[in-house]
């Protein structure tokens, strides 16, 4: 991954523990990132399966007095947290300064619904899963361990891309427009663009 001021990827259809590793690493090289649609993450293994290992999980706990931790998260986005930072050196300092550098999200929320997303080719399921391979969607597993906020997600969702849609719809009829314009003011603007060529900006 080349080095940019802040790289925002798009979370769904990739495999947690590639894009995890491919994370830590980027964060700990001085890299700002931003993952969104949390809930759209994949994990190998059927759903039956990822349920099981989680349920066990959630049995970890200190006998003496359980809000000590360990901390069970179950929102989509603090599992990933979680598992980044299970890749880090979280204890010292140059791992905490590695760990500020990321933000994870549910969604995409604004400013991000704007900006363009990138996806991490060597950590997407479709490139390192065979395709008869089971695999289950890390939202459904939250859910069903108590994570409250999947159908608000989800509206949510619906709504940006309800709106993307318009806009799109609205710049392609502006694109038009313009098109429409140039060409019937093409004869006119030959000795602009002359101009304009001789001046480098052909």
């Amino acid at each position: 991954m080349s080095f940019e001021k802040q790289v925002l990827i798009d979370a769904k259809g990739h495999l947690l523990g590639r894009l995890s590793s491919v994370i830590a690493k980027s964060i700990l090289s001085g890299q700002r990132i931003v993952v969104v649609r949390c809930e759209e993450i994949n994990q190998s293994g059927s759903f039956y399966r990822n349920k099981l290992k989680y349920l066990s999980y959630l049995r970890k706990r200190m006998n003496t007095n359980p809000c000590r931790g360990p901390y069970h998260f179950r929102a989509p986005s603090r599992i990933l947290y979680k598992t980044v930072r299970g890749m880090v050196p979280h204890k010292t300092k140059r791992g905490m300064i590695a760990l500020n550098r990321l933000r994870v999200f549910e969604g995409v929320p604004p400013p991000y619904d704007k900006q363009k997303r990138m996806v991490v080719p060597s950590a997407l399921r479709v490139t390192r899963l065979k395709p008869f391979r089971k695999y289950a969607v890390l939202g459904r597993l939250s859910h069903e361990v108590g994570w409250r906020y999947r159908d608000i997600v989800r509206k949510l969702e619906e709504k940006r891309i309800k709106n993307g849609k318009k806009f799109h719809q609205k710049r392609l009829k502006e694109s038009k427009i313009k098109r429409k314009a140039e060409e019937r003011a093409k004869d006119q603007l030959v000795e602009v663009n002359q101009g304009l060529s001789k001046l480098g900006y052909a």
